[in-house]
């Protein structure tokens, strides 16, 4: 699996001096499986990148997997413009949410007066899977999915190609269980023996007494999560709106100062935008 980051950052896209190391662009995750399939993972503003990258390779096949229904999840799909193409041939899975839900959540994104052309109108075939199976296939890459502990719910997701394990699982909170989520043993488990794993880290230790229920984890949280899992290397997401890179810096520090006082090996960062994954 060859993965790319083309965006991290949660709840609005951010700009500035002091974002360029990680970046401004919203949750998009890219997966290029073995087999030749192109796997995307949320349409946060990164997928606008995302989608001229591949116009440039002339690629136009591709799936779309949605970990939850929150705005900066989505508001880069309006901008994907290999929707606008008819070559393209585009399969959009059911997750995280079955039946009709997924076509009804993406028309609102781009009905007026938000967006200027309808969903129903784009020149993409577009074939929207109505299940959404705790397991699937896609290609080479075997695909399965556990439920956040998220307001409005969601789908953390583990991709497994030749004997390699990647975890995707952001905006989770592990220290409150939501309606629909699960306690920290259950994504212990998901988890375990990760070559990678993505994970939110939102907060601050210190910030998270304040926003606990918000939906999003403390940073420290993660570490011990991918701790216990037995993660090879942990990669801190959903990067704050507010978090300059010297902040995030710092936090990256303070990570790998508990890693060592815990005697592992886990290699742990920041994940930005275009960093890439070969597993």
């Amino acid at each position: 699996m060859l993965i790319k980051s083309w965006g991290s950052r949660g709840s609005i896209p951010v700009s500035g001096k002091e974002y360029i190391k990680y970046g401004g662009d919203t949750a998009c995750v890219e997966i290029r499986a073995a087999s030749g399939e192109i796997i995307i993972v949320d349409a946060g503003t990164g997928i606008r990148r995302l989608g001229n990258q591949l116009i440039q390779e002339e690629r136009y096949n591709c799936h779309l997997i949605f970990t939850h229904a929150h705005w900066d999840h989505l508001i880069g799909f309006p901008f994907f413009r290999p929707l606008y193409l008819p070559q393209s041939d585009i399969r959009i899975h059911g997750c995280p949410f079955a039946l009709r839900y997924v076509h009804t959540m993406l028309s609102k994104v781009m009905s007026p007066p938000n967006f200027p052309v309808s969903f129903n109108d784009v020149k993409a075939r577009i074939d929207i899977e109505q299940d959404c199976p705790m397991s699937f296939e896609i290609g080479s890459v075997q695909v399965s999915r556990i439920r956040l502990s998220h307001p409005n719910q969601g789908s953390g997701y583990k991709f497994i190609e030749n004997g390699k394990t990647f975890v995707f699982i952001t905006d989770n909170e592990l220290g409150f269980i939501h309606p629909g989520g699960l306690d920290v043993p259950a994504y212990e488990a998901f988890a375990t023996g990760a070559d990678l794993l993505i994970h939110d880290a939102e907060f601050t230790p210190e910030e998270y007494k304040t926003f606990k229920t918000w939906g999003h984890s403390a940073y420290t949280s993660a570490v011990d999560l991918a701790l216990r899992a037995g993660a090879g290397e942990l990669g801190l997401y959903h990067l704050n709106q507010d978090r300059t890179d010297d902040d995030m810096d710092r936090i990256v520090d303070d990570c790998r100062k508990i890693i060592r006082e815990r005697g592992s090996l886990l290699k742990c960062f920041a994940v930005s935008s275009d960093m890439t994954f070969n597993l």
